[in-house]
């Protein structure tokens, strides 16, 4: 039933005190880094792999996840205490949450929004142990034909949720891809983009672009903006507990979230934020009250940070299952597995099953002491969130410098990070997004790899891969995507159209 004897095997390695610990340390790490305004879970997650190597695969990716969903529930404390979103995904929980705040709800506001973020994270951990075994068994059928068919799928899934800059972020795509292949051909041992043989022969390290484009950058950004104090409000643990009208609204907003968000993660792009946008709308529309949403609305508060948390587990099945990273987050993870030697994908499941179980038993753990820390603690955590940064940015470039380092012992990769964080930083003014570049970077030998080998199997003939059912599907689903983001950028230059006459 669900696996329910290797999941009580995971919890025996789960419960070892190194993955204990390292599971307590990613999730206080990723409270934290929550809490902190610009600071993302991408960056902390580049920032502790050089550190996790140490623990391991299972601990090193257990301390990833925590980081992970940790952070995505940091950001709703200072949503609702300082109407400040740690995270883009929390910039919806402002809405409701602080205006609750003002009402003098703060605490219950943090209450359901902890206690449904428990509901909903366990409940898409029982969906990723329900989902990511068979899916990674049917993916053992594939070849090269349906990755790469699979591959382009995502391609275009992604270039499609990237907002209105639709074309910048297909260039960052192509830039992720170009930076992706220099170094050395892995089929013909050839020099590609090294500039001869210069220490770029290693390739470019995909950890110190990610460190300098996620972390540098936010320092170098939050640095040029002048610090505002903010004043945190007093939150004692008396004030957690909500009344019962409230506790009875957010029952349904709960459980709406956690199946969609779990349904919004299982496609590219920036789930966790996609899937508080889609809550907040869901709700507002099945309220009887829709124009009171703004004002205070428990439902628009414990809906959207269910969501938040259920999207970040729901993007781990494509990851784990077929190996290929929809966000760039999901991409460091896989960075972290492979400087262990193990890969995600299909092969996960019957090479390295103790991995996988024991890190959905410490995702079971690792929600639970979200929920211990960060009630009794919620007013420290949000007093983090008004240091300033002469205090706090200095210490996280630091950390930047060692870990992009302390991967490969190579100063080529702490020029590579600074000058991926100095041009991040004008990437963003810029209106690119840099999580495409990162994603492509991953994707981008993977798909050449596919190319290649569907190339030879096929002889050279590319249409053969018309003759295959599963890679003429995802093909059929990349044209049918394409074919909505047109129809719906034609219905924008439409309606833009008509106002400017």
């Amino acid at each position: 039933m669900l696996g329910l004897e290797e999941l009580l095997r995971g919890f025996a390695i789960a419960l070892q005190p190194v993955n204990l610990l390292a599971c307590f340390l990613g999730v206080l790490i990723g409270t934290v880094v929550g809490v902190l305004p610009g600071l993302g879970p991408t960056a902390a997650m580049s920032l502790m792999l050089p550190f996790s190597v140490a623990y391991g695969p299972t601990a090193g990716l257990i301390m990833l996840a925590g980081v992970w969903y940790g952070a995505m529930y940091g950001g709703s404390t200072t949503s609702i205490l300082v109407n400040i979103p740690g995270e883009a995904a929390s910039v919806v929980t402002c809405l409701d949450g602080y205006q609750m705040a003002r009402k003098g709800r703060a605490g219950a506001a943090l209450c359901l929004v902890a206690v449904g973020s428990w509901v909903a994270g366990t409940l898409a951990i029982v969906a990723l142990q329900a989902f990511a075994p068979p899916l990674g068994k049917a993916a053992l059928r594939f070849g090269p034909p349906e990755y790469l068919a699979l591959m382009l799928l995502a391609f275009v899934v992604l270039s499609g949720l990237v907002g209105e800059a639709q074309s910048r972020g297909i260039l960052m795509l192509a830039v992720g891809l170009f930076l992706g292949i220099v170094g050395i051909d892995p089929i013909s041992g050839t020099m590609r983009f090294t500039l001869g043989p210069t220490p770029l022969l290693q390739g470019i390290d995909l950890l110190a672009v990610a460190v300098g484009l996620f972390g540098i950058a936010e320092v170098l950004a939050i640095a040029a903006d002048p610090h505002v104090p903010r004043l945190v409000e007093r939150v004692g643990l008396r004030s957690l507990l909500p009344d019962r009208e409230e506790a009875r609204r957010s029952v349904g907003p709960i459980l709406r979230g956690a199946g969609l968000g779990f349904f919004v993660g299982l496609v590219p792009g920036p789930a966790p934020t996609i899937s508080t946008f889609l809550s907040y709308s869901l709700e507002k529309r099945l309220s009887r009250r829709p124009e009171a949403f703004g004002t205070g609305m428990v439902e628009g508060v414990a809906g959207p940070e269910s969501a938040n948390n259920a999207a970040v587990i729901g993007s781990l099945v494509p990851f784990l299952a077929l190996g290929i990273p929809f966000s760039a987050t999901s991409a460091v993870m896989l960075a972290g597995l492979r400087m262990h030697s193990v890969e995600a994908g299909p092969t996960l499941f019957t090479t390295r099953a103790d991995i996988f179980w024991a890190f959905v038993a410490a995702m079971y753990v690792g929600n639970l002491m979200l929920l211990a820390l960060n009630l009794p603690l919620v007013g420290l955590f949000a007093r983090i969130a008004t240091l300033s940064p002469q205090v706090l940015m200095p210490v996280v470039g630091v950390l930047c410098l060692v870990g992009a380092y302390s991967v490969r012992s190579s100063l080529v990769d702490v020029w590579v990070m600074l000058i991926a964080g100095t041009a991040g930083l004008w990437l963003r003014r810029w209106g690119f997004p840099p999580a495409p570049l990162a994603i492509g970077m991953v994707l981008g030998p993977m798909t050449e790899s596919s190319l290649r080998l569907t190339m030879q199997t096929f002889d050279g003939d590319p249409t053969r891969i018309l003759s295959r059912p599963l890679a003429m599907a995802f093909l059929v689903a990349a044209i049918l995507f394409q074919a909505f983001v047109l129809r719906r950028a034609r219905a924008r230059l439409a309606v833009a159209r008509e106002e400017a006459s």
